[in-house]
């Protein structure tokens, strides 16, 4: 059976194309692409369909055009998209520490959306309030409200949140950790319970380290006896920037005795360091069995202690700072608070 076709010519909009019409079917072409010839309907409409009814002569057919549909994408929800956040962020170069608070910032969203029923909504569909409802809680003091705000603007980073630039944390008193009047006594004690507790708050005391944070990680190949320094990277400290810390005689004096190791923890004597929370139990259980710890005396009186040590030697900020490891200077004068300093007198001034 002979099949019958039909070519025309027609317009839109003052745009002519050619209409092949094949079993029942209509087929609009505006140019000869379909065929295989440069050729657009607008220059020369005519010719446009002769060349298509010498194709049809040929033998040449149309195709159906093929329409694909897209599916439906489902909406991903605020919940998903903070877990995704998350998993791209521990694959960066960013600290232990860093990527551990945000770790724990989305397990506390986790907690608080599924109780306010909100770990299916878009976040569309989350609003204003429910942002700080969740940063504000009344169970946080004003110092982990404001870590929660900055971890959280890490996880949604380059996504809108409503009302999340908004947020503002009133700035919490900085707390100070009660000096201790006789650090030798009581590092005496502490030596004669536990070797690890004794060399955190010997070191903290001498070296000023941050004992969860430098102390805890630290290694023997951060320690150089013969040099009497201490290298610590940036990674470790909430400056972010690599220091070196001197160690004094009575630091070095007991290290010299403690067994060496390449790539071992100080702490542990293994190639992995003690979980976060080690120190602060072991100092808990110190505490609880200590006659000579005076009340308000925690394991960071002993870096407090120090810096008031330091400052009294010195006398200079800058130094205090730098053995510190702090980026600002009015971090390092919380330490010196309520600390009486010295008073101009004459013979301070400059001499002609």
């Amino acid at each position: 059976m002979k099949t019958i076709w039909t070519v025309t010519v027609g317009s839109s909009k003052e745009k002519s194309f050619v209409n092949v019409y094949l079993e029942g079917k209509r087929f609009r072409f505006w140019n000869g692409k379909a065929i295989g010839i440069k050729l657009d309907a607008i220059e020369n409409v005519e010719l446009l369909k002769s060349a298509y009814q010498i194709k049809l002569l040929e033998g040449w057919r149309p195709k159906p055009r093929v329409i694909k549909i897209k599916p439906k994408v489902k909406a991903i929800t605020f919940q998903e998209l903070l877990e995704k956040k998350l998993s791209d962020f521990q694959k960066q170069d960013y600290s232990f520490h860093y990527k551990r608070d945000c770790k724990w910032v989305l397990s506390q969203w986790s907690q608080f959306s599924s109780e306010r029923r909100l770990s299916k909504l878009t976040i569309e569909q989350i609003t204003k309030e429910d942002i700080e409802d969740f940063i504000m809680q009344p169970k946080w003091k004003a110092k982990t409200q404001r870590n929660v705000l900055i971890n959280f603007k890490t996880l949604t980073r380059g996504v809108k949140v409503a009302g999340l630039s908004d947020i503002k944390i009133r700035r919490g008193k900085s707390e100070l950790h009660k000096p201790i009047k006789d650090v030798k006594s009581l590092l005496d004690d502490i030596r004669a319970y536990n070797r690890n507790l004794y060399l955190t708050c010997l070191m903290t005391y001498g070296c000023l380290l941050r004992p969860h944070q430098e102390l805890r990680l630290l290694s023997w190949d951060d320690i150089d006896l013969d040099r009497g320094i201490i290298s610590l990277s940036g990674k470790r400290n909430k400056s972010g920037k690599n220091r070196i810390v001197p160690i004094p005689n009575y630091v070095r004096d007991a290290l010299k005795k403690e067994d060496k190791g390449e790539g071992i923890n100080l702490l542990s004597q293994s190639n992995k360091p003690f979980n976060r929370d080690y120190l602060s139990l072991l100092w808990s259980r110190y505490k609880q069995q200590s006659t000579a710890l005076k009340a308000g005396v925690t394991l960071y009186s002993f870096r407090h202690t120090g810096a008031i040590n330091v400052f009294e030697k010195t006398g200079s900020l800058l130094k205090l700072q730098q053995v510190m490891g702090h980026s600002e200077l009015t971090t390092s004068l919380i330490y010196l608070r309520g600390l009486e300093i010295k008073q101009l007198e004459v013979d301070d001034l400059p001499e002609l």
